[in-house]
C-alpha cells in the first residue's frame, strides 16, 4: 500500500455514514474543523442531518465510495447490508463499530482500514478516542479524531475491544456512579441542583489532576480522616471488584 498524501487530504471531505448518536457527536466535533458530508438511507434524516450541521447529503444505495475517506458510524450488524448498497473502493475506511474486526471491515472495499472507539465527548471536543489499523492512514486518522480530544494508538484488534469497554461503555458507568454520588448529596441534605453541581464539578477537577490514581487517593487520604472512612466503606462493599468485573464483562 503506498502512503497517503497528508497535504491533499486536509482538501477532502469526510463521508460518514450514519446519522445517530455518535454520527451527531462527531459531526458536532469537526464542524469547522473538517469538512465533511453525510450518507445514509432516510432523505428525510439525511436533511435533518445536513441543515444542522452544514453539509451535504448523500443516499446510500448506489454510492460510489472511490477514493474517497469513510467514516462509518452505523450499526455493527448494518455492516453486511451497507457493503452491498455501495460501489467502488474507499481511499481509507475508518469505523468505530463495536466489536467488527479490521478482517470484518473488508466487507467494504478500501486501501487502508482504520478501527476507531470515540465516545460521546467528542460532541464537545473531549473524546479520548483508541486507534488501531493500517500505517498508511495513520497520520490521517490521528488527525481526524485529534479534532475531536485526545487520541491513543493502539496495535490490534483485541486492544481495541479492550479500549471500547473502558472508552466507549465508561462514560454509562461514569454516570452511574456520578449519579450515586449526587443522590448521597441529597440524603445528606443538599438540593438537587447543588448536588448535581458539585458532583459535575468533581468529575472536572479529578480529570485535570495529572498525578498517578493511588497518590490522589493518598494524597486524600489521612488517618482517621473522613475519606479514610469513605474508602472502608466502599472496599467493605468490593466496589473496586464490581467496577473491575463490569469492565470485564464489557470486553468478553
Amino acid at each position: 500500500m503506498k502512503i497517503i498524501n497528508y497535504k491533499a487530504f486536509l482538501m477532502e471531505n469526510i463521508y460518514i455514514f450514519g446519522y445517530g448518536a455518535m454520527a451527531k457527536a462527531i459531526a458536532s466535533g469537526l464542524k469547522g474543523e473538517i469538512e465533511f458530508c453525510v450518507v445514509g438511507r432516510d432523505e428525510e434524516k439525511l436533511k435533518n442531518f445536513a441543515k444542522e450541521y452544514n453539509c451535504k447529503y448523500f443516499l446510500l444505495d448506489g454510492f460510489d465510495i472511490t477514493d474517497k475517506i469513510i467514516l462509518l458510524t452505523i450499526k455493527p450488524y448494518a455492516l453486511q447490508e451497507v457493503s452491498r448498497k455501495i460501489k467502488g473502493e474507499a481511499k481509507i475506511l475508518i469505523s468505530i463499530l463495536a466489536g467488527k474486526s479490521l478482517i470484518e471491515l473488508q466487507r467494504i472495499k478500501a486501501n487502508s482500514y482504520i478501527r476507531a472507539m470515540p465516545n460521546v465527548a467528542a460532541k464537545y471536543k473531549a473524546s479520548t478516542t483508541a486507534l488501531t489499523g493500517d500505517k498508511e492512514a495513520k497520520e490521517i486518522a490521528l488527525n481526524i479524531f485529534s479534532k475531536i480530544g485526545s487520541t491513543v494508538w493502539l496495535e490490534n484488534d483485541d486492544e481495541i475491544d479492550m479500549a471500547t469497554a473502558i472508552i466507549g461503555s465508561g462514560p454509562a458507568f461514569l454516570a452511574i456512579i456520578a449519579e450515586a454520588i449526587s443522590d448521597a448529596g441529597v440524603i445528606n441534605g443538599l438540593k438537587r441542583d447543588k448536588s448535581n453541581e458539585l458532583t459535575k464539578g468533581l468529575f472536572k477537577s479529578f480529570a485535570a489532576i495529572d498525578e498517578e490514581f493511588p497518590k490522589i487517593k493518598n494524597a486524600v487520604m489521612s488517618p482517621k480522616g473522613t475519606t479514610a472512612e469513605g474508602v472502608f466503606s466502599l472496599e467493605e462493599d468490593s466496589i473496586r471488584g464490581k467496577m473491575i468485573k463490569a469492565i470485564r464483562r464489557t470486553y468478553e
